[in-house]
């Protein structure tokens, strides 16, 4: 049973994901390399959560253990990013999204094995018919095989950076994780620039900011990352990892909505795809109606800090 409290966060974490869902087409939208669109947007980010903290008067000290698991989490959250706006750039951003959905699958597999907990029948069930969901996109859009790997490939970083921050925000500030988290991302993704520029890896992609794209880069990494992934952290509290994985499944379905408001028919797909797309949000759907223990944890948490 959905408290007020309960059903609010829950709403506001479907509002991240209309965010999150027009990620893909910012990086349509820009002209820079996925590698240094990466750099920019994690640089700026952790630039406006350090203001944030001094600002809220939180303490940025925390123990070289959680320092240095923090910075790697940064590294993955940044592999990540670097493929997902690739496989927007070499297929379309309804790909993209639609291999993104695999992630609550993988976060089935993961959460359980981290957390020593027995893998659950329903959360593998329903992750499966999100990837049979992905099968069939798959099967009728094979042309587009390359960007739907490299979206599988960043959907199970995803779900290994959404396990491991359902961790550590149990002991640190959602903001504090967040800032050496970016500081991480920055640090690995100006790494993997130097790389590509050395081994000419990103072709004739530019690697400096037209004066249009900086307006999207600063929405990348003050909407879509300081304030999104700072809240969507924070919802770890009251809900699991797997079911923050299973709501951002519903990311293709919005993203695709608004790839279609840009790009038009450009990104019209065949009947197939969003008959998948279609499994994938019933996959979404079933999960809360089947499964009452998870809103359950976040009124009872909620509850617990109105106390």
């Amino acid at each position: 049973m959905f408290t007020s409290a309960t059903l609010r966060s829950y709403l506001h974490l479907h509002f991240l994901v209309l965010i999150w869902g027009f990620t893909a087409i910012v990086g349509l939208l820009v002209t820079i390399s996925p590698i240094a669109l990466v750099f920019y947007r994690t640089l700026f980010a952790c630039l406006g959560l350090g203001i944030i903290i001094l600002f809220k008067q939180k303490r940025f000290r925390t123990n070289p253990a959680d320092l240095l698991r923090m910075f790697g989490v940064g590294f993955i959250l940044s592999a990540h990013w670097m493929l997902f706006f690739a496989s927007a750039r070499v297929s379309t951003a309804s790909v993209c999204l639609a291999g993104m959905a695999t992630t609550s699958l993988w976060t089935s597999i993961i959460e359980p094995l981290v957390n020593k907990k027995s893998i659950r029948p329903l959360e593998v069930g329903l992750g499966i018919l999100a990837f049979a969901g992905l099968y069939v996109v798959f099967r009728f859009e094979f042309d587009h095989a390359l960007g739907l790997m490299l979206a599988l490939a960043s959907a199970l970083l995803a779900a290994m950076f959404t396990v491991a921050n359902s961790r550590l925000v149990q002991r640190i500030d959602a903001y504090v994780i967040t800032f050496y988290e970016m500081a991480g991302a920055t640090f690995f993704s100006l790494l993997s620039l130097f790389v590509a520029k050395t081994f000419h890896w990103t072709g004739d992609a530019p690697y400096r900011p037209e004066s249009g794209d900086w307006i999207w880069i600063l929405f990348l990494a003050w909407i879509c990352t300081v304030y999104a992934s700072t809240m969507a952290t924070q919802l770890m509290k009251q809900f699991s990892a797997y079911l923050i994985n299973l709501t951002i499944n519903l990311e293709p379905v919005y993203g695709i909505a608004l790839a279609f408001l840009f790009f038009g028919e450009k990104e019209r797909m065949t009947t197939a795809f969003y008959w998948g797309t279609l499994l994938i949000l019933l996959a979404v759907l079933l999960y809360p109606l089947l499964s009452g223990s998870v809103l359950d944890k976040g009124s009872r948490k909620i509850s617990e800090v109105n106390k």
